[in-house]
């Protein structure tokens, strides 16, 4: 059975920082209403996968942050990074308005795969603020803990780095922003990538390039964004 263990399987720099968030009540609340759920219903995305936001991309290569809100519910869809699909799904709508903002930004052609490994592996933390989620029921598992957890992890990005940039598209990842050290840190804001909303200011919005130069002024390796 795909269940959680009890000591979650997460990359080394990202356990240690997270040890104390592992140890507390609602973790352990959290991981029990995960065992039952998966016991009645089919969770999103397999267990290997709900921490993988963390696994490609260590506490100490962090330079960008992307914040969705909870995975894709339909089958096959989430693979642990928000906003990306694995090899061989179809592309989901919000994820193709992210490729046509890149086409218009930086001139690339759209890809044949929704899978954004290839980013969080430069160092982009893709995380969305809920982990898991029921088959087809969006916001399934809102309000059981992952808030608390992911909550914690921007705010120990917050503290512990400085110069990361964090991307806040739609008013719930603009909502996060209170966590966050605008002092040290670079925040941009436009509307979320949704159809019902990127015509009114994603599109447009040239995070791509604006992230490249913020990096590039701080010595940093720019993101392919391909």
């Amino acid at each position: 059975m795909d269940t959680v263990t009890v000591a979650p399987v997460i990359e080394e720099s990202w356990g240690s920082a997270l040890k104390e968030e592992f140890s507390k009540p609602y973790f352990s609340q959290l991981k029990e209403f995960l065992v039952e759920e998966r016991k009645r219903h089919t969770v999103y995305p397999p267990g290997k996968f709900i921490f993988s936001a963390f696994n490609h991309t260590p506490f100490n290569n962090v330079k960008v942050v992307i914040l969705g809100q909870d995975p894709y519910h339909g089958a096959g869809q989430a693979n642990g990074l928000c906003f990306s699909v694995s090899d061989g799904i179809k592309m989901p709508p919000s994820l193709v308005n992210i490729f046509k903002e890149i086409q218009n930004d930086l001139g690339y052609s759209i890809p044949l795969s929704g899978n954004l490994e290839r980013w969080a592996d430069q160092g982009v933390l893709l995380l969305n603020a809920i982990l898991t989620v029921r088959a087809n029921e969006a916001g399934s598992h809102q309000g059981r803990g992952w808030e608390t957890f992911t909550d914690s992890v921007i705010r120990q990005l917050s503290d512990e780095k400085q110069g990361i940039v964090f991307l806040l598209w739609g008013k719930y990842a603009q909502a996060k922003e209170a966590l966050i050290d605008g002092s040290k840190h670079h925040i941009l804001k436009a509307a979320h990538p949704s159809p019902f909303s990127a015509y009114n200011g994603f599109m447009g919005c040239k995070h791509f390039s604006k992230t490249n130069e913020i990096l590039t002024e701080q010595g940093k390796q720019p993101i392919d964004w391909h």
